[in-house]
């Protein structure tokens, strides 16, 4: 973790890399998963980012900031479609991310109040579990 927070993503990555390789628990591996993904989606490599961050909670369901973070990522795209002339892909975007919000806040109701207001302003926020 110390490479990875004086910002040395390449050997935080192999560092990562060889817990998987050793580290056996699931939950273990999950955020071992998460900060690899944490790596890529600073490097801008948002695709990779996605992928850890799945994998990340298939090992560990109850994971808010992966689900946050895939979001982040989602309406980051949107708004890239948006400056792309995109209207159709952005509001796809969107929606995604609102999805993953809505996880995110249903695992952490007290944090991600950004994005909750964003649902709102938004018209996104319906879900039932969601108040």
């Amino acid at each position: 973790m110390s490479a990875q927070s004086e910002g040395e993503y390449a050997e935080a990555l192999q560092n990562y890399y060889e817990a998987m390789r050793l580290e056996i628990d699931p939950y273990d591996r999950s955020y071992i998963l998460y900060n690899i993904g944490l790596i890529h989606t600073s490097n801008g490599e948002h695709a990779k980012a996605l992928e850890y961050y799945f994998q990340a909670l298939e090992r560990n369901p109850s994971l808010p900031q992966a689900f946050n973070n895939m979001a982040v990522i989602c309406h980051y795209r949107g708004e890239q479609a948006i400056q792309q002339g995109d209207p159709e892909a952005s509001e796809t975007w969107f929606d995604q991310a609102a999805e993953y919000w809505k996880q995110a806040i249903l695992l952490a109701p007290s944090n991600y109040i950004e994005a909750h207001n964003w649902l709102k302003m938004t018209g996104r926020f319906f879900n039932k579990n969601l108040k």
